[in-house]
């Protein structure tokens, strides 16, 4: 995820613009900040489904064969 800073940089522009508004500047920024924190978010979202196995109630494996495909080129099971 992003560092504590961004992140509190991304609550101070957001409540900023529902009180005041923006400058152009900080509108900028802010889609700058919030293009970096989707990155981030997509990214970790993606590891952590990459890293999934599922199983049925009787205790075999069942997860999708193109997820299982990916997982064996990533070399994680």
């Amino acid at each position: 995820m992003l560092p504590k800073e961004k992140m509190d940089r991304i609550n101070v522009l957001s409540a900023k613009s529902k009180t005041e508004g923006l400058s152009n500047e900080e509108i900028i920024e802010q889609q700058s900040l919030r293009q970096e924190y989707l990155a981030a978010f997509r990214g970790s979202m993606k590891q952590t489904i990459e890293g999934v196995r599922v199983f049925d109630p009787n205790g075999e494996e069942v997860t999708p064969k193109k997820l299982r495909e990916v997982q064996k080129s990533n070399r994680l099971h």
